[in-house]
């Protein structure tokens, strides 16, 4: 069992670029196969919030970095922290 954590992040103002990166978004998430993973967009679509387990802080950024909106360099702003639920 890890450390829970919460991936927060904002996304920049190309609508275009994002739709077209959303299903590989999707994908790698729901095929990454987390413990505890959830998540899903802002009502505004600005961004999203995912949590899952992982066994440190290290290794929870490693996997917020494969992101595939982070990858295609749609991200404004993230964070992972630890959460405790």
């Amino acid at each position: 069992m890890g450390t829970r954590f919460a991936y927060f992040y904002f996304m920049k103002e190309e609508p275009e670029r994002i739709r077209l990166v959303i299903p590989l978004h999707v994908e790698y998430w729901e095929n990454t196969n987390l413990n505890k993973y959830s998540g899903g967009p802002c009502a505004d679509r600005s961004g999203g919030l995912i949590t899952f387990e992982a066994a440190d802080i290290e290794e929870a950024n490693k996997i917020a970095l494969r992101d595939p909106f982070v990858t295609e360099n749609l991200i404004e702003n993230k964070w992972v922290k630890e959460w405790t639920v």
